[in-house]
């Protein structure tokens, strides 16, 4: 269905949103777009804005956890708003807020480019990379951002450099505006053998699917980590590892993820990771914040 009926939109009407998150679950948009180019991002977003809408943005759906009832407004996704651009003087890598991290540390490690290898096994978009200051094997999105490219929701573009972006373990103060990440520069550094930053790329890939659960659907690390404890290690001593509810399982490999083994609703994920808050709590007297995002209603 076309919005208003209106021939040169590219909004929809009441469309799943299952298959954009990493989870595989979740219910409908009431109103979805997903641009191809800034100019499509901008006509949606003055549409949503003439008739003030709620808007909800996604990437790659990797670190979310949407309601089965799903969400109401305009829900952007921008997992096709693509391109890069290499500096090779400077080391700057400028993406588009859909380009796929892992590419991106893919396509550096060629070209002999370092600072970047620990992000080859993260799934998510260079657009949740800022917003969620994410990050892997001991480096984040802080150590190399040099600008985010932002659009409001008006439509006005814009820049914010790092310090404007109240980057701490796992977010900024971008989570919950208004505001869009269309983009970002990274500085890198040029210059090395690109088969050694290749090796060494690998070599954090292979670490994370060694460790970490790839083969069923989940969101990644649902729990920030309570420095100086491990949130996975908490879990795994409170006994909690293969618990489930429903079709969401705490995984085996890893205890800081919950997999989906088939057929699993948002509704089991929520109860399973408010489960898994009362045990911990119980046995350690420590609340586990979620590092995942709920979406909608639970």
């Amino acid at each position: 269905m076309i919005a208003d009926s209106t021939p040169d939109t590219k909004i929809r009407a009441s469309v799943s949103l299952a298959n954009m998150t990493s989870f595989k679950v979740g219910g409908k948009a009431e109103w979805f777009l997903d641009p191809h180019s800034i100019d499509d991002l901008r006509d949606g977003l003055m549409w949503g804005s003439d008739r003030q809408l709620p808007l909800t943005f996604l990437g790659a759906g990797s670190n979310l956890l949407i309601g089965d009832r799903g969400l109401s407004g305009l829900v952007i996704c921008l997992r096709h708003l693509r391109g890069i651009e290499f500096d090779d003087r400077t080391g700057r890598l400028t993406a588009a807020a859909g380009e796929p991290v892992a590419r991106l540390a893919t396509l550096a490690a060629a070209r002999g480019w370092s600072g970047f290898e620990w992000a080859v096994g993260i799934p998510g978009t260079v657009g949740g990379l800022v917003v969620m200051n994410a990050g892997a094997q001991g480096g984040c999105a802080a150590d190399v951002l040099l600008e985010a490219q932002m659009m409001s929701a008006n439509g006005a573009a814009y820049a914010l450099k790092p310090d404007a972006l109240g980057f701490s373990y796992r977010t900024s103060v971008l989570q919950g505006g208004s505001s869009i990440v269309t983009g970002a520069t990274l500085q890198l550094k040029p210059g090395f053998d690109p088969e050694k930053i290749k090796a060494s790329t690998e070599e954090h890939l292979r670490a994370r699917h060694a460790t970490q659960p790839y083969h069923l659907p989940s969101c990644g690390s649902v729990f920030r980590n309570p420095y100086p404890k491990a949130a996975a290690w908490l879990i795994e001593q409170t006994g909690l590892k293969g618990y489930q509810i429903g079709n969401a399982q705490v995984a085996q490999l890893h205890a800081n993820f919950i997999v989906n083994r088939g057929g699993a609703t948002a509704s089991d994920i929520a109860r399973l990771i408010g489960y898994i808050q009362e045990r911990v709590q119980e046995k350690w007297s420590l609340l586990l914040e979620p590092e995942v995002k709920f979406l909608g209603q639970f």
